[in-house]
């Protein structure tokens, strides 16, 4: 099989694997039941739902792929696996989720092995569900991105001043908030406007199909941003880390969208970022 028809093949169980975790969170919503939580850190929550989705997840993945492994977010550990590892987020936006905010998103990509973390140049393939909406973005490495099976594009504006940018709050690292501040007032001035929704998967799908703009965050995880990377790249916009390199899946530190909106983001964020 060729490489295309590899990540093909691969964002086909992605894709697979999306609806199957949305199935669980699906049941759950329609249940009417009260979601119970625990809580991982200050404002970080995870729920039985988003166990029961990894695992109907990665149960669907291992039927089609026995020897790959996985880095999911709510595993106790994880598994290096063969020559391919599935990147998980079985439900990105779980504080939206438990406060019956009706915007979260199951995210799946796939990468090939290695010894170190996982970069940008080892994503292969990705799928990102919005339950809500019945919404599938994917895109495989050299084939495109697409929204429901048709292609899509990232926008591509001249300048800052025209754009529409999205944003996550950084939760998990406290003590960025008054950098993040500084940042955040000075792209306000110097653009359409900033939405915060609170799924960086979707916010990193709606930027791929030319909803927004640009999209930046601090401190995400591998998980967050792994299906988002590959299906925006492959809609023709960048991805980065908060210099300008490529470094964005080690550090959680990113910015992506159109060339001119990321090279404009990148700009005010040098004025504050140590």
């Amino acid at each position: 099989m060729s490489d295309v028809g590899s990540a093909r093949e691969l964002m086909g169980t992605a894709a697979d694997a999306a609806r199957a975790g949305a199935r669980v969170i699906r049941a759950a919503r329609e249940s009417g039941h009260r979601i119970g939580f625990d809580e991982k850190g200050r404002n970080d929550f995870v729920t039985a739902v988003d166990r029961e989705a990894e695992s109907a997840i990665i149960d669907l993945i291992r039927e089609k792929h026995p020897d790959h492994g996985f880095i999911a977010e709510e595993s106790a550990a994880t598994d290096p696996g063969g020559e391919i590892r599935w990147v998980i987020d079985p439900l990105d936006g779980t504080t939206n989720f438990i406060h019956g905010f009706p915007v979260f998103s199951v995210s799946v990509a796939a990468a090939r092995s290695g010894p170190g973390p996982v970069s940008e140049d080892d994503l292969l393939a990705g799928a990102i569900y919005d339950p809500i909406r019945d919404e599938m973005f994917q895109a495989a490495d050299g084939c495109g991105a697409t929204l429901d099976g048709r292609p899509i594009e990232a926008a591509q504006r001249d300048a800052l001043e025209s754009c529409l940018l999205l944003t996550g709050f950084p939760f998990r690292a406290q003590h960025l908030l008054e950098t993040y501040l500084k940042i955040f007032a000075d792209l306000h001035k110097s653009s359409h406007g900033i939405r915060r929704a609170g799924s960086a998967a979707l916010d990193l799908a709606y930027v791929a199909c030319g909803r927004a703009d640009a999209f930046f965050e601090f401190s995400l995880s591998p998980w967050d941003m792994a299906a988002g990377t590959v299906i925006l790249r492959e809609a023709g916009g960048i991805v980065r880390d908060f210099t300008g390199g490529s470094r964005h899946m080690e550090t959680g530190h990113i910015v992506a969208g159109g060339a001119a909106a990321v090279e404009g983001i990148l700009k005010i964020i040098e004025r504050h970022f140590p």
